[in-house]
């Protein structure tokens, strides 16, 4: 094959698209939930717990930046007000992608830090800054998804992805007050941080999972 024909194959690779997005939060979701599954720590060692957060919060990254990328225009045109105002996916997408930049921070940190002090500075601050950003994305999440659909729709998959991804902000954000670091440099709960982690990772596990195109296409008939 000639160098020509297979460049834009090559290049196939960076482009975004959802079945990308998803497989990206499905894996770093996976090792999340490794990372958090109890026993886990106790048998792996932290070392290992901290790399499975580390490689789980890149492939979250990548895949929240997909995720803005294919969002949409940032702007709708209204009838009122100014006649514009930013599209709740828009805002959604780009606060859930902050907030896997902040978990980068964090579990980047994470795999560093030694003293108690720089562990409550450098790995809980941007952990809950992450967990905020999720929460708020998650609300943004449900109220765009009410916008343009039924607010009650148990038979479409997409209305339970937005619930069961909300769901997971919000364990996530529980995980987080678990897991600072007190004065004494006693963890706060750390089994309320270690099932918040998992059940949050789980939740946006199967929330891409509803998604997938391969399920679309699995379910009716298709090829995968």
């Amino acid at each position: 094959m000639s160098i020509a024909a297979s460049s834009p194959r090559r290049s196939e690779i960076f482009i975004p698209t959802l079945n990308k997005q998803c497989w990206g939060f499905m894996i770093g979701s996976a090792l999340f939930a490794l990372g958090s599954a109890p026993g886990f720590g106790s048998w792996a060692g932290a070392a290992t717990v901290n790399i499975c957060y580390f490689v789980g919060a890149w492939f979250f990254t990548a895949a929240g930046l997909m995720q803005l990328l294919l969002s949409g225009p940032v702007t709708t045109r209204v009838d009122y007000g100014n006649g514009v105002m930013v599209r709740a996916d828009w805002l959604s997408a780009a606060t859930q992608s902050l907030g896997t930049v902040l978990f980068n921070v964090s579990t980047t940190a994470a795999l560093t830090a030694h003293a108690v002090v720089s562990q409550r500075d450098l790995v809980w601050a941007p952990d809950a800054g992450g967990s905020i950003a999720f929460l708020l994305s998650g609300f943004l999440a449900v109220r765009g998804y009410r916008h343009a659909h039924r607010f009650f729709d148990p038979g479409a998959r997409s209305w339970w992805s937005v619930q069961i991804n909300l769901l997971g902000c919000i364990a996530f954000g529980v995980a987080a007050v678990g897991s600072y670091i007190s004065e004494a440099g006693v963890t706060v709960d750390a089994i309320l941080a270690n099932v918040g982690t998992f059940i949050g990772a789980i939740c946006f596990f199967l929330t891409s999972l509803l998604v997938l195109p391969a399920w679309d296409r699995s379910t009716s008939g298709g090829s995968v």
